[in-house]
């Protein structure tokens, strides 16, 4: 596993606070052959998600241009390994979240319960795993999902949506891992010095008491967050439950930085879907428009995307911010509310997050710890 962003900050010596912003910047982003390819894959991927969605009405649309973005790693066999692990833990969790549903619909108190255990050994799992964001994406997958259930009038609709939100994740990461497969070029180096785990779980899983509080931490801000939206009836800002599990590191240095981060590609992302609302999409009448300002937007974000890990993650929130703000249906959308509650969502979860994890059993960073997400 890599370093945290602190450590990988530390070890790089090119710490923005140690020279100019501009120099360490135009190093961040200097172009590479590698970085090329790796955002022109995943622009490929995000346009044909477009096409293929549109054309076949596949709902969660922005969720699937997204899971190219979240899938595509630096290597054939990392890209591989997490597309078809996701696959196969994304099956599991649609199908654990439609059999919790047979005993939580329509018992808030029990669905609530099943959300916050889920998470937690979502979040547990993701520590104590060699492989930790399968985990993740399980505890993940069946938390979100059972958000959704008091906005959805009735089981057969409940169902449907779920089947599709596989069919939706499903297609996106086949499709990442075939593009990676056909496009990325070979690197045999980078495997060469990796040492085979001898265990599914790191050594100290069952023995470190910080991996049960670092799961406590991230659902108490997780399901923070779910209940005030849910109190004052504002569930446009869900994307605060989202950001409080895409956030959490094992220390707190390094979540504060991962949310700097989301934050920085938050407003550019926002900004960039607020400026196509406003002067692009009313004149948008094809798709082939569309297709247009999605390689585009999806160019920037995966750019950044393809760079190190001190900035890559800004550039996946360019991509989630953008996705979900423009993306509302099948149809030109010039709803400005969207940018609006996704954005203070995103902020509402990084300031909750920031605070349990300075407050609450505070990590600092540690050479050689995992970064889960």
């Amino acid at each position: 596993m890599s370093a945290t962003f602190v450590e990988a900050f530390r070890q790089s010596g090119s710490d923005p606070s140690d020279s100019d912003w501009i120099g360490w910047l135009r190093y961040e982003l200097a172009p590479t052959s590698a970085r090329k390819i790796r955002t022109a894959i995943m622009v490929g991927g995000a346009v044909l998600c477009v096409i293929i969605s549109m054309t076949l009405q596949v709902p969660q649309l922005a969720t699937s241009a997204y899971m190219i973005f979240f899938v595509s790693k630096e290597n054939k066999l990392l890209t591989t390994i997490t597309g078809v692990g996701g696959v196969f833990v994304l099956t599991i969790g649609i199908a654990g979240s439609l059999l919790l549903y047979k005993f939580t619909y329509g018992y808030p108190e029990l669905r609530i319960s099943g959300m916050a255990i889920a998470l937690f050994l979502g979040m547990w799992l993701s520590r104590i795993l060699v492989i930790g964001p399968l985990g993740f994406l399980l505890g993940f997958v069946v938390a979100v999902s059972q958000s959704v259930g008091e906005e959805i009038p009735s089981p057969e609709l409940l169902v449907r949506g779920l089947l599709w939100l596989w069919v939706a994740l499903a297609y996106a990461i086949t499709l990442t891992v075939v593009l990676n497969l056909l496009f990325l070029p070979d690197t045999p180096e980078s495997t060469e010095h990796r040492s085979k785990p001898k265990s599914l779980f790191v050594p100290d899983a069952f023995t470190n008491p910080a991996h049960v509080h670092f799961a406590i931490k991230v659902t108490f801000a997780a399901m923070f967050c779910y209940i005030v939206y849910e109190a004052i009836d504002w569930s446009g800002i869900h994307t605060a439950f989202i950001t409080c599990t895409f956030i959490a590191l094992e220390s707190t240095e390094a979540t504060l930085y991962k949310g700097t981060l989301r934050i920085v590609g938050c407003v550019i992302g926002g900004a960039l879907a607020l400026f196509s609302i406003v002067f692009l999409m009313p004149h948008m009448e094809t798709i082939a428009s569309l297709v247009v300002l999605v390689a585009c937007a999806s160019g920037i974000a995966g750019w950044v995307a393809a760079g190190s890990e001190r900035i890559s993650y800004a550039g996946l929130q360019l991509a989630f911010a953008f996705f979900y703000s423009v993306f509302q249906g099948y149809a030109p959308d010039t709803d400005l509310d969207n940018v609006r509650n996704r954005v203070i969502g995103i902020l509402f979860g990084l300031i909750v997050t920031g605070l349990v994890f300075k407050y609450i059993w505070p990590e600092r960073a540690r050479t050689g710890s995992q970064t889960q997400q």
